[in-house]
């Protein structure tokens, strides 16, 4: 995808330069990098195609040919995850998120999925600490999930959270699970959900943990379709 200003380009060769630009990007535009997939495994993750996983990464390039921006998703067989979205810091406002958005749904419309999902932080569980160490490198959470929802994303109705990574290992539960649906919807079904994060998840958590925590998520839930709520709010569970 390109536009007078911003091109998009899926990136397929392990060498090409553009993955240690986006991995700069990265690091500087999110508060705790080291949460995130390191840039030394980019070229890992291209080279590691097939079966019912396409890892796929596309960076942003503006008219002089600079790497601005990036994305990390991934083609799973019912719908695609986004890992992670970086602009960097000067080049924000420039429509460079947009850009590198509606070519990855370009892409999802393309493998015939349901539509993207993601997770991100709700301000109202962050921490203090986290809060002011974010809005330290860019736009807090309260600012990403109003510009999410202007996207097109809505917060899946159902308790989330990261299996592993929080406190002693354990769960991580700041986070909403966000849905990006192709047709316009009001509910997603619990077994699209479920069935895409256990295909996301069983990539670090191994076959058997993965089904039984998306098996988890849609127990939780309790019904056979979820809500698309406004990507601004958090779902029903974490407000009762």
């Amino acid at each position: 995808m390109s536009s007078s200003r911003i091109h998009v380009r899926q990136v397929t060769d392990p060498s090409d330069p553009a993955l240690a630009a986006f991995g700069q990007i990265q690091d500087r535009s999110y508060y705790d990098p080291e949460s995130l997939i390191p840039p030394a495994a980019f070229p890992h993750m291209l080279r590691r195609q097939g079966g019912e996983r396409q890892n796929r990464i596309v960076v942003a390039e503006n008219a002089q040919g600079q790497v601005v921006g990036g994305s990390i998703y991934h083609l799973l067989p019912q719908a695609a995850f986004s890992s992670f979205v970086a602009v960097a810091p000067e080049a924000r406002g420039q429509g460079v998120g947009r850009a590198l958005h509606a070519a990855r749904l370009a892409d999802v419309r393309g493998a015939g999925l349901a539509g993207l999902f993601a997770d991100s932080v709700f301000a109202g569980r962050q921490t203090a600490q986290a809060q002011a160490a974010e809005e330290r490198v860019g736009p807090g959470a309260v600012a990403r999930r109003r510009a999410l929802h202007a996207l097109g994303y809505r917060t899946v109705d159902v308790p989330y959270w990261q299996p592993v990574g929080g406190p002693d290992g354990g769960p991580i539960k700041d986070l909403d699970l966000l849905f990006h649906p192709l047709e316009p919807a009001e509910v997603v079904p619990a077994a699209l959900v479920a069935g895409t994060m256990q295909s996301y998840w069983e990539g670090w958590l191994g076959a058997v943990r993965a089904q039984h925590e998306a098996q988890a998520l849609a127990d939780r839930g309790g019904t056979d379709e979820f809500r698309l709520l406004p990507a601004t709010e958090t779902p029903g569970y974490w407000r009762s």
